[in-house]
């Protein structure tokens, strides 16, 4: 028997407000702000949270200068029509690129996620 419905995943950031808008807009999820926290949540319940921390450090991938510890995967249709899209709301496209059937970028906060084909 389950005790929880979904895991939450909280990332640390520099400024919740705007990187809950940037995976807001991504995911087409509803985005929550408040002092230094902000959600973005699907109608299905998965949530994604980001807290604010003070002198925050982006990760640096793939180097271990200042580990990732985790990544988001997001699965896509089209690899070429996202990428146009997270570009437009924010993201940096990552200068190292491991493979062919996903792409690497740096959300506005620098965390590394990718778009993978599904």
């Amino acid at each position: 028997m389950a005790i929880a419905r979904f895991p939450s995943i909280v990332l640390d950031c520099p400024d919740p407000a705007t990187l809950a808008a940037f995976y807001g807009a991504m995911l087409d999820w509803k985005v929550e702000v408040s002092p230094g926290w902000a959600d973005v949540r699907a109608e299905y319940g998965q949530c994604l949270s980001f807290q604010q921390v003070e002198d925050y450090t982006a990760p640096r991938w793939p180097g271990q200068e200042a580990p990732q510890q985790m990544h988001l995967d997001v699965i896509v249709d089209d690899l070429d029509a996202a990428e146009a899209a997270v570009l437009e709301l924010g993201a940096t496209r990552h200068e190292h690129q491991p493979g062919q059937t996903f792409r690497v970028f740096l959300d506005p906060a620098g965390h590394p996620f990718c778009l993978c084909l599904d």
